[in-house]
């Protein structure tokens, strides 16, 4: 019988010889020193900026975890609605609601937004009070002679209060979008109402208002956090934190009439720019714990060439604020006086 040759057994052959070959080739280019410099090069880039890998998105099945220091861990939330709402059903049974609501602040988001974040960055350790992840300095000698003073970074989204020196609260905000940014330097407390009506929709209502900008109409208040500079120029705070400065910080002083002020509030100030477009600063915290911390000298000179004013403006307050009181206090003590002269 004769033999019938197949081309497709040929061309069987030819393609493993091929295969065969690719994969000694790539062995023998990783063996080569050349090669393995290039790559080397190209894990240490790598390491550097992870953020430059191009990976093929991959079919989601789980919801993963990353834990990335022994600071802090964060959950990154799939795309999927159903792993989504299993992860974050996960998320509310592993903590408390008080834990809940420091996670959230940490990651600039309130309880409505909870849901809409993709990556929530998490303390190894909750702190109800935030102070253990302060970005800002515990003590700044600089400020020992100002009695309050309230600041607002852009670049982090977070502001701190000051007392002598000492950092005694900070938290999150969303100061203004891009199209409407908060206006930036020194400026004072002016004028309060627990409930004031926005100058740009009637519709807003503004819990807990403190204007630090009266022609401009921009002030702190409760309002939403999304987690990103949102507002029409005001700081948005969450609840608690607008009803603590709202009794923390000291408002203006009107001369009779209230046409012109007499003396002004507490020292507030904003600096910094947000980087727009880029990675929210606190996703940083997952590879380096202090990324968001602002170091004492990056704050004295910001500082130093407002302090004069500051302490002037407080001297200045203080003096006015004795005068009222020992005029009232001559005003009432007339009336008893007349009273008892009556009797």
């Amino acid at each position: 019988m004769k033999k019938v040759f197949n081309p497709k057994f040929l061309f069987l052959i030819v393609s493993v010889s091929t295969i065969l070959y690719s994969c000694k080739k790539e062995n023998a280019d990783v063996s080569n020193p050349k090669n393995q410099q290039a790559i080397s090069e190209k894990v240490s880039e790598v390491a550097k900026n992870p953020d430059s890998v191009v990976t093929e998105p991959a079919k989601e099945s789980i919801a993963p975890m990353i834990q990335e220091n022994g600071f802090y861990s964060g959950i990154i939330f799939p795309k999927d609605k159903k792993l989504r709402d299993s992860l974050y059903t996960d998320f509310e049974k592993r903590y408390t609601a008080e834990q809940r609501y420091s996670i959230l602040a940490l990651n600039r988001i309130d309880s409505k937004f909870r849901r809409s974040a993709d990556t929530l960055v998490i303390p190894a350790k909750i702190d109800s009070t935030l102070m253990s992840y302060s970005p800002f300095p515990i003590q700044l000698d600089v400020l020992n002679d100002v009695k309050k003073f309230v600041i607002f970074s852009y670049p982090i989204q977070a502001y701190g209060v000051y007392s002598n020196g000492n950092l005694v609260k900070w938290g999150p905000t969303s100061m203004g979008k891009k199209t409407a940014q908060t206006t930036r330097g020194l400026t004072f407390a002016n004028w309060k109402k627990k409930l004031a009506i926005s100058t740009v929709k009637s519709e807003w209502k503004l819990p807990y208002n403190f204007n630090i900008h009266n022609l401009g109409g921009i002030g702190w208040h409760e309002y939403e956090l999304p987690g990103y500079p949102a507002s029409h120029s005001c700081l948005r705070l969450l609840r608690k934190d607008a009803m603590w400065l709202y009794s923390y910080a000291d408002t203006w002083i009107l001369n009779p009439g209230g046409a012109t002020t007499k003396a002004k509030g507490t020292p507030v100030m904003v600096f910094g720019d947000y980087k727009w477009g880029g990675q929210k600063p606190w996703r940083k915290l997952l590879s380096d714990p202090n990324a968001n911390n602002i170091s004492v000298e990056e704050m004295e000179a910001l500082l130093k060439p407002h302090i004069e004013k500051m302490i002037k403006e407080q001297t200045n307050r203080e003096k006015v604020a004795d005068s009222i009181s020992q005029s009232k206090a001559l005003e009432a003590q007339k009336i008893q006086e007349s009273g008892e002269v009556g009797n």
